[in-house]
Parts: structure tokens; C-alpha cells; sequence
């Protein structure tokens, strides 16, 4: 991108409003979410689910942002408020909560496009010239300012971010139909027969959620919208099929920042699309690369120690030795490794690990501590679990369905507050 490219995606960029709808409760990921919203559940050890589309943002130069809550958001309240307050107010600069509060009708949120709708006024206080309205619940990396930038060159009305997947997987997105202009024609909500791309029959053009609008035309369709009694008040449902009647709705491709040779977009929205994604991570070279310099994941990090391995004690014929070790795994500050083994996992801080312990293929989150002679296999154990010495979980589906969720994959759920 030439100089005079970068000043308008800038300049655009600035007066750029971000809304992250981040008030879902994500049942299907059973017991992470009893106690937090979906974009709070941790993720890659260190991280939650909504540091990816505000580290998107930052990265982007879009330094406004809004999030809206609603299910359960005192966990996602405090994360933000801990490791989010670094932007500078007196620049413009801030990450503002929007909780569900009746601002302008009596109800809660009842929809993407209600919760919009109930901010509106909040929206022209800071007066942005664009508003981007973004999902708070999914893994990938992308520059929001060359979508903007595509926007405004298209002359759309409207802007929406948009996959390219296979046509058996298109089924259960939402899917763009276009003309050769890349202008979307229609919409269908999780077809049967998805449309396949002009010029490639094998792929279709499936909906993320992610939405351009320039500020008068969105309070304009919002307000339209609140009074149409048979609206859902939903963007996807409602908003985008009207507007492709009668306004230019523009479908853009997907440009990742992930830099590898396919490209990375993910909805943990199920246990084992969740927990493949966290096994992804551990491999030699991950199809998510969280190494990369130039596009940094941001994120709240509580002050603690160094991650510890101890008791390296050899194994001989007549006694069996205790070693502290990890491999292929991810480890995160303040975990002991305390004689037990780590095996391609993911801890979140804080976790300790007793001798003679084995944990394959597993996360762990915060403060969980997994006993001496206790083995766990392809299971997921929350906040502050203290699974007893010699306890066996994720070897016996039958036994572990008698006390824990089990996905149709046998992943095991291990519930905060869980007592053995």
C-alpha cells in the first residue's frame, strides 16, 4: 500500500466507530459459559475470545470501540476494564462497555440489530462519520481498515464481510448471492442449496458477521426497522435482506492477517470446534499463528511468576522418579509443573500439575489443580478445579457421562464449582 493509500485508509480509519456485539451466551459450549458470556471464555491459555476482534481493531488504527453486553458480562466487564484501559481519552481514544441498560426501549437486547438500535444515542455522541459492527465470539486476524476503504470505493450503502467456504459447509452460515460486481443480489439464511461464487462452482460466500455502514443509514434502517412489528430485529434475518432490495449492499472477501498459506477464521461456538481450535496451538506449525510481531493479540496478564518445572528425579528399576515436565504444549505464567506431565495442552495461568499427574491433550483454566496420580485425556477443566489425587477423567465415556458433559467427539467438561 503506497503513502497517499495508507493516509485515506487512516483517515477513514479515525472516524470509524467499532460496536463489538459481545452479549451472547454461547450454550453450546455447555458449562464455559454458566458463569461468563462467550466472548469471556479464555482461549490459547492467556487470552479470551473478545482480545481477537479488539486486537483486530487496534490493529487496524480503529481506536473507538464499543462493546455491547448483556448474558452474564461481569467476567467480560472486569477483563476489559483490567487490560483494556490503556487507550488514551484525552487523543479520542477509548474501549467503552455497553450493557444492556433500557436506554431507549423498556426490553433488553432482542436482537444484533435491537442492541444497535438501543444505543443509537451513544452512537451520535461521538458522531463517527462510519460505524463497524463486528461479532465478539470468533478466532481470526483481519485489517477492518482495508474493508472501510473497500466500502467507501465501492460506493455501497452497505458492506459485508464475507468467507469464501466449501458448499457442504456453507449450509450452516448465512450465504451471499453476487452479481459480477461483488454487489449482493440475495441472502439466504442456512440454505439447503447455497449459491456457489460466479466462476467458482465449489465455493459459496458465507456471511461473518461483520457489517460497514455509514452513520446516517444506519440509524436510518434502525429506526425503519424498530417499527416493523414482524421484525426478529436481526441484522442477518432482517436488515440485510431489506437492504438488498433497495440499497447497494457490497460482499467483501475475507483478507487474513494470519500470514500463512490457508487462511484462519473460526466459530468456537461448540466444545470440540473449541477444543480443536486450542489443539491447533500446540502443534510444530500452527495453522493460527499467534507468533507474528506486526499483528499482536492484546490481553490482560495478572502479575505472577514465571512458569516452574520441578523435580527432575531419574527413572530406575527399583523406584519409579517424579519428573516436571511439558511438551507440545502451551504454558502460561505462575503454572508448577510439580512432577507431573503436560502433553500436547493448553494451561491457562496458575494451574499446578502433581507428581506423577498426566494431562494429554486437555485445557486447563485458570487456578485449576490437578492432583498427584490423577490422569486426564481430551478433557476441558475450568476455573479453579481441584480434580483429587489419582482421579481418572476421558478414559470411560459411559462413567464420565455420569458426572460430566460429554460432546458428541467424547471432549469432557469439567464445570467451575465441580466438587469430587
Amino acid at each position: 500500500m503506497d503513502s497517499q493509500s495508507q493516509r485515506f485508509v487512516s483517515r477513514i480509519t479515525r472516524n470509524t466507530l467499532a460496536l463489538i456485539l459481545a452479549g451472547g451466551r454461547g450454550s453450546r459450549l455447555k458449562q464455559m459459559t454458566m458463569w461468563r458470556a462467550k466472548p469471556a471464555v479464555p482461549f490459547g491459555g492467556k487470552f479470551r475470545i473478545i482480545d481477537f476482534p479488539l486486537s483486530n481493531c487496534i490493529n487496524s488504527g480503529i481506536r473507538q470501540v464499543g462493546i455491547l453486553s448483556q448474558y452474564k458480562a461481569h467476567s467480560l466487564i472486569k477483563h476489559i476494564q483490567q487490560g483494556w484501559g490503556f487507550l488514551r481519552g484525552e487523543f479520542g481514544e477509548f474501549v467503552e462497555l455497553l450493557p444492556a441498560q433500557q436506554r431507549i426501549e423498556t426490553s433488553w437486547y432482542e436482537g444484533t440489530a435491537d442492541a444497535i438500535y438501543q444505543n443509537l444515542d451513544i452512537i451520535r455522541q461521538h458522531d463517527p462519520e462510519y460505524v463497524l459492527i463486528l461479532a465478539g465470539d470468533h478466532i481470526y486476524k483481519m485489517d477492518y481498515g482495508t474493508m472501510i476503504a473497500a466500502h467507501v470505493e465501492s460506493g455501497a450503502d452497505m458492506t459485508v464481510g464475507c468467507l469464501e467456504v466449501d458448499l457442504e459447509m456453507a449450509k450452516a452460515f448465512g450465504v451471499m448471492s453476487v452479481d459480477e460486481n461483488n454487489m449482493i443480489t440475495q441472502f439466504a439464511e442456512k440454505p439447503g442449496n447455497p449459491d456457489p461464487i460466479p466462476g467458482n462452482p465449489n465455493k459459496a460466500l458465507a456471511s461473518m458477521g461483520i457489517y460497514v455502514f455509514q452513520t446516517g443509514l444506519l440509524k436510518q434502517v434502525l429506526n425503519e426497522d424498530r417499527q416493523d412489528p414482524g421484525s426478529s430485529h436481526d441484522f442477518g434475518k432482517d436488515i440485510l435482506p431489506k437492504l438488498i432490495r433497495h440499497q447497494r449492499v457490497n460482499a467483501y472477501h475475507f483478507v487474513d492477517e494470519n500470514r500463512k498459506k490457508t487462511y484462519y477464521w473460526r466459530d468456537v461456538g461448540t466444545v470440540d470446534a473449541y477444543w480443536e481450535a486450542n489443539m491447533d496451538l500446540v502443534e510444530v506449525d500452527p495453522v493460527f499463528n499467534l507468533y507474528d510481531r506486526t499483528w499482536p493479540i492484546h490481553t490482560y496478564i495478572k502479575p505472577a511468576p514465571p512458569a516452574k518445572f520441578v523435580f527432575a528425579e531419574l527413572v530406575c528399576e527399583t523406584k519409579e522418579g517424579r519428573a516436571g515436565l511439558s511438551m507440545d504444549s502451551l504454558i502460561t505464567h505462575g503454572d508448577i509443573i510439580a512432577g507431573g506431565q503436560v502433553i500436547n495442552s493448553v494451561l491457562s495461568p496458575n494451574v499446578r500439575v502433581d507428581e506423577h499427574a498426566r494431562v494429554v491433550q486437555s485445557i486447563l483454566f485458570e487456578g485449576v489443580t490437578v492432583g498427584a496420580g490423577s490422569h486426564l485425556f481430551r478433557t476441558i477443566v475450568d476455573k479453579k478445579v481441584n480434580i483429587p489425587p489419582n482421579t481418572r477423567i476421558g478414559f470411560d465415556r459411559a462413567e464420565d457421562e455420569k458426572r460430566f458433559p460429554v460432546s458428541s467427539e467424547g471432549v469432557v467438561v469439567v464445570a467451575r464449582g465441580t466438587e469430587f
